[in-house]
Parts: C-alpha cells; structure tokens; sequence
C-alpha cells in the first residue's frame, strides 16, 4: 500500500494491547480510503481481529488514534452505561470463550452475531470504573516491564556484538580454533539406570521430551540414546525461526540425562570457558559456517544434513582466557537481568488473571461509595 497520511491498522496489529501511531507501518490515501471497503475508526474505539491465524483471532486492542481499517477488524464503541476499558477487560477474559463459540460453530472466522453474543455480568457503571482501573494498574505494570526487557534485550544484542562478532573480526589476539581442538566427542552410551529423557528446544534448551512431544520414549527406543553429564554440549540439528541451522545448548539442569543419538554431543577442554563458549553458540556465531555444510536437497527426518565431522570442523572465535572469562560475566549478567525481569512480567500476568476471575466474573464485588 503506497503511503498515505491515514493509518491502517492491520489484524496483525490486534494484539491486546493499545495501537499508538508508533505502531502503524502502513498508510492509506484519503483517495484510496474512498476507492476501498475500508472504513474510518475514531481514537478509543475497542478492535477485535475476525480473522488471523494463530492467536490473533479473538485478540482485542484499543485504538490511540483515528485510524481505518477493513471488515476483519470488527469495532466496538460500549454504550453510554458501560466503561470502555471494563468491556475491553471482559473480552480480554473471554478470550478463549470467544474462539470456542466460533469453533462449535463450525466457522473458522468470526462475525458480528458471534460478537453481539457475548455476554458478561452487568455491574453499575462506577463499579465497571473502578474494576477497570484497577486491571488496568497490572496491565501498566507488564507494559513497562515489557518495555524494559525490550531496552535491555536490545543492549543484550549490541553486546553480542561488541564482545563476540567485533573483535573476532578484527582482534589479532583472538584465535580461531575448529571445535574439535577445544572439545571431545562424546558418544557414550545409557548404562542402563533410569534417566530424565531431554529435547532441545531452541527458545529453552533441554527440555523433557514427554512435554514437548506428550509421549514418553522407553526400553528400546532408548538403546541409540547419548548419556549426556551435566555442562556437556549438544547441537540439535534441526531448523527453526530462531536458529536456521541448529543451535547448541549445554546440560545445565540434569546431572545426567539420555538425549537423542542425533544430537552432536562434546565436552569441551577444561581450558575453555564453558560460559563464554555457551554466549558464542546461543548469539548464532555458527550460522555463517553452517550454511555453507548444508545441502538444501537432501534433508534426514527433517533435520539438516550436517555430519558430525563437519560440524566438529566449524570454528569458533576463542580469545585469551581470562578474557572469555570477562566477557562471559558481563554476558551473563545481563542476561540474568532480562530472565528475572520475564519473570516478575509473567507473575504480573498471574496476578491479574487471578483477579479477573473474580472481579469480571462477579464473584468478588467492589465497594463504591
């Protein structure tokens, strides 16, 4: 859509949350307004995606600013005996209620009769004030902290930057060494005690394989298994959004664990920092390298076909010790940060839920004077 000066307001964009004119990447013409189905919202309006794939549809937001938008965002402007932000705060709770009405419908989409369905306890208009106000102060709350995990993931990348991809272009004091000079394979196998059975995840590392695929693997299945011990490493060579060529975690939270046989597993010299090396894999230092062994036509279940031996011959940047060590710490301190942060969002997000199931279901009753 060629730039115009009226913003338009993409499903995409609906995302419980509130749209400001910082958000909108797409203008539309007062001409091209006229020629097309779409139509003008006024600030304050309550949006709700009929459509999306994912979560979106269902998924509400309220407008900042005037805007337009098409017949897959429906708007929602409350009567005079109810507070927009209670009724925003309502259907943020029926989320999932919503989505199912449309399900048992048959209909993939939502529409305007499913919407007008939609019922919630009627309160007086100075309680739908002050429940609002107060979901509000949780929802203020997440949005900073939200804000501040973004300011900070931002520094997080600049340091991955300025600590690992700079200086190992261009610093002469940094080796770069294949992996197998600073690491062992390792291929041993289940000794035949029980033990906890991992996937990696690439947004959270080892995780246990019953939960991310809800079955749980055992008696021979498990023979072709590596026993793993704790700081050992693994490169899982399937794809994803966020590592296209694999990523490579360390055993941090299992003493020993069983993980698949094609995992590429290593433990490394003990004159290599094991945190410094972990920021190295984790800022997708390899990638480059990596994409270079990968032959697009021939795939293995779905999974890259990158043999051991090169994987084990990929290089990485290795400056002096205490200087891994340094780099290391400050890596990691920062990315403690971030983590407790996500943390204390999420407990916010626990909180407020609690309470709407109380305040937006009338089982708690607010006292007004």
């Amino acid at each position: 859509m060629s730039r115009g000066d009226i913003p338009w307001v993409k499903t995409g964009l609906i995302q419980n949350c509130i749209i400001h004119q910082s958000d909108i990447d797409e203008w539309i013409t007062k001409k091209g307004l006229n020629k097309s189905s779409a139509k003008m919202v006024p600030k304050g309006t309550i949006l709700m995606a009929m459509i999306g794939q994912g979560k979106t549809r269902g998924q509400v937001a309220i407008l900042d600013i005037d805007a337009t938008t098409n017949q897959n965002a429906a708007s929602i402007r409350p009567h005079e005996n109810f507070d927009r932000d209670y009724v925003y705060q309502q259907l943020l709770f029926r989320y999932d209620e919503i989505r199912n009405i449309s399900n048992s419908s048959g209909q993939q989409n939502l529409n305007l009769d499913i919407i007008k369905s939609i019922r919630f306890p009627a309160v007086s208009i100075v309680e739908q004030n002050v429940i609002a106000s107060l979901l509000s102060t949780w929802d203020l709350a997440i949005e900073k902290t939200e804000r501040l995990i973004a300011a900070k993931e931002k520094r997080f990348n600049w340091l991955q930057e300025q600590m690992i991809f700079a200086p190992a272009r261009s610093d002469k004091n940094w080796k770069h060494l294949p992996i197998s000079d600073i690491a062992e394979r390792i291929q041993r196998k289940s000794d035949g005690d029980t033990y906890p059975i991992l996937t990696i995840s690439s947004a959270s590392g080892f995780v246990l394989q019953e939960e991310k695929y809800s079955r749980f693997m055992a008696g021979k299945s498990l023979d072709d298994y590596t026993l793993l011990q704790r700081g050992e490493f693994a490169y899982n060579k399937g794809n994803s959004l966020r590592y296209q060529f694999g990523c490579v975690f360390p055993l941090q939270d299992y003493e020993r664990a069983l993980v698949p046989h094609v995992y590429v597993c290593f433990k490394l010299h003990e004159n290599i920092d094991a945190d410094f090396i972990d920021h190295v894999f984790k800022a997708d230092y390899l990638k480059a390298q990596l994409s270079t062994l990968v032959n697009t036509g021939i795939r293995n279940n779905g999974l890259l076909n990158i043999s051991p031996a090169n994987f084990m011959k990929v290089a990485v940047p290795l400056p002096p010790i205490e200087e891994q060590k340094r780099i290391a710490a400050i890596l990691t301190a920062v990315r403690q940060e971030i983590d407790l942060l996500k943390k204390q969002t999420e407990a916010y997000r626990r909180q407020k839920r609690g309470l709407m199931q109380k305040l937006l279901t009338g089982k708690w009753r607010v006292k007004v004077g």
